[in-house]
């Protein structure tokens, strides 16, 4: 199915009088041959430039360590969340852990790095018109985002097994010491929420993650049942409760602008060569979340989503 598609906008300028941006990516998956150059290729456009990077940079840490090196030493900083791939444990990786370890052992390497991380406070970026609170968001999902015509967990997985449409994480995500990867979720969000409850309301928020905070985005997947691995109903009024400029987020590979009760929502991903060479790169191979420069006005619509550029999945 084909997100709604318009030309592609400008890149943005960067800010004015010198001041940097705040650029995003996710889903760079450089462990793919021909998506390390596009890595390679990622620059700021001022010493002042930050970047978020939402997830699915690679599976093995050696490749996370490869490209969150070499982005921390461009950006004047760089703020990583996890994707799925990052909490897989292969068969053939010498990193052996699994679950929490695994993250604790990536929040290590990053820091090692200079690049936070969600287990940091919330850094604030110097915008033009104030400081910005960047929350990065490591929350994982809950199969919520059930299958059409489902009402468990159980219902939508068997949809998703008899279709043969099953995520490798079932394999591959380990959520030790927790029981299932959605009780590690909901531990995930009930931290996160208190840690965006408790945070200072006169400072608007960007919430960037590697799942959609609300499920109206997976609703044009080729495969409806891919969606219970794409979030949680818990997080569905966020971006209301909260004080949040934009929300960015990347796993489905379909990068475009959203906007959900007068919020925007922008998906950064890279994806697959088979999927950029199909669709390129409508909105440039960075997205600028802020200075926001608009194609036009917000819809003045309320409890929907609408979308302003697209690509294919």
């Amino acid at each position: 199915m084909t997100a709604p598609s318009d030309p592609a906008p400008p890149s943005g300028a960067p800010a004015p009088h010198g001041a940097g941006r705040l650029l995003a990516v996710s889903d760079l998956h450089v462990a793919v041959t021909d998506n390390r150059p596009i890595v390679e290729s990622l620059h700021p456009t001022s010493e002042a430039d930050w970047l978020i990077v939402a997830g699915d940079v690679a599976e093995r840490p050696e490749d996370i360590r490869w490209a969150l090196g070499l982005l921390a030493e461009r950006f004047a900083q760089v703020i990583w969340t996890p994707g799925n791939h990052e909490l897989w444990t292969l068969d053939k990786d010498p990193v052996r852990l699994r679950g929490q370890a695994r993250y604790d052992h990536l929040v290590e390497l990053c820091r090692e790095l200079g690049v936070l991380t969600p287990e940091d406070p919330f850094p604030l970026w110097p915008g033009p018109d104030g400081p910005v609170a960047i929350a990065p968001l490591f929350l994982l999902y809950d199969y919520t985002f059930r299958a059409p015509g489902t009402h468990t967990k159980e219902e939508s997985l068997a949809v998703a097994h008899q279709s043969g449409i099953v995520c490798n994480d079932e394999y591959l995500l380990h959520p030790d010491p927790y029981p299932t990867r959605d009780d590690w979720c909901r531990a995930r969000v009930a931290e996160t929420e208190r840690r965006l409850a408790a945070h200072d309301p006169e400072i608007p928020l960007v919430l960037a993650g590697h799942w959609p905070l609300v499920r109206e985005p997976t609703s044009i997947m080729w495969y409806p049942e891919f969606a219970q691995w794409c979030g949680t109903e818990l997080t569905a009024d966020w971006h209301r409760r909260f004080n949040v400029s934009a929300v960015v987020y990347g796993h489905l590979h379909i990068p475009r602008t959203t906007w959900y009760d007068g919020v925007r929502f922008e998906e950064v991903s890279i994806g697959y060569p088979r999927e950029w060479r199909e669709r390129g790169h409508p909105r440039g191979l960075l997205r600028q979340i802020l200075p926001y420069e608009p194609e036009s006005a917000p819809p003045a619509r309320t409890g929907t989503g609408t979308a302003t550029s697209g690509g294919s999945l």
